[in-house]
């Protein structure tokens, strides 16, 4: 696909159109025809630059996986044949970004995370709440809240929109477990989420890609009731204003913390972490400490347009 985020055009001012959906059979002629068709459409709308996979956008699927073929795919994280990295540049893109995806077993949290928790968790304007499934509007509204204020200096970052948020509600009613996700508030008002999903991938890999009246019981009982043994971190966000205050310093790593507890309450055994850029070092620092290491990567091309 070929595509123009007009909201990535307002923010960033970079004349960037996006590509995603990339798929081919191990030929570089045809893959090179499918990203000069993705330059020619964008050139015709005035884009100077190409850039993705999106699929559609940054806030969706994004980037190529490139390393990690040997582990199947995570709830809402792309995959791809291990020869498309190669065809991509050899049609003339180039890295602009790796995206790393961090591979975390559930065990208790260390001893600097459990301290972490036991500091947050001792302040009495403080308290983590789940993701209540029968607001889910609301809750979702107050997510992307959260997320567009925490993530707004990140790279290519792009504010999720009320149509995303009708989405993720839509997404989130069948799938959301509530005790993977939730807010720490301070005085009541939602300062930081994260939105942790069981692995919708690993409850529906003998459904024949088909819902029925005997497959939708099943993944139901998978989901809400056995769980899968793995899930995936998607969002996870602190509001700018408190990352300088050193009464809430501890928050980041507390919240990981809580996570773990509760995923080992759910009896989840693996989680996948990410995406986190590759040189977002504060928050790779924080996730290696937890003893994640990183098992996929996933990366961002670019082309000028014209070259």
């Amino acid at each position: 696909s070929a595509q123009i985020d007009h909201e990535h055009l307002r923010i960033h001012e970079d004349n960037a159109g996006f590509f995603g959906f990339f798929d081919t059979v191990n030929d570089q002629e045809v893959a090179s025809a499918l990203v000069a068709a993705a330059v020619q459409w964008l050139a015709s709308r005035g884009m100077t630059l190409m850039r993705g996979p999106f699929s559609l956008s940054i806030n969706e699927e994004t980037g190529m996986l490139v390393e990690g073929f040997e582990a199947p795919p995570t709830i809402m994280s792309p995959h791809h044949r291990s020869y498309q990295g190669a065809l991509a540049e050899g049609a003339g893109l180039q890295k602009a970004k790796d995206c790393y995806g961090w591979k975390h077993q559930v065990l208790p949290a260390p001893p600097r995370a459990q301290r972490a928790w036991e500091t947050i968790t001792s302040l009495p304007e403080v308290r983590f709440r789940s993701v209540s499934p029968r607001k889910l509007k609301k809750e979702v509204h107050d997510i992307l809240d959260v997320f567009n204020d925490a993530w707004q200096h990140n790279w290519g970052f792009v504010p999720a929109t009320d149509s995303e948020a009708k989405k993720m509600a839509a997404d989130l009613q069948l799938i959301l477990d509530k005790e993977l996700s939730f807010f720490a508030e301070i005085d009541g008002q939602p300062v930081a989420i994260c939105v942790c999903l069981p692995n919708l991938n690993e409850a529906i890999f003998d459904f024949d890609g088909k819902l029925s009246p005997v497959t939708v019981p099943k993944l139901i009982w998978r989901l809400k009731i056995r769980h899968p043994k793995w899930a995936r971190l998607m969002l996870l966000g602190i509001r700018t204003e408190l990352r300088g205050k050193k009464r809430y310093a501890p928050l980041a790593m507390a919240v990981i913390a809580e996570l773990v507890r509760r995923g080992l309450k759910q009896g989840y055994e693996w989680a996948e972490l990410g995406w986190t850029l590759e040189d977002n070092r504060l928050i790779n620092a924080a996730i290696r400490s937890m003893g994640s290491t990183i098992y996929k990567r996933y990366r961002i091309f670019e082309k000028p347009i014209g070259a």
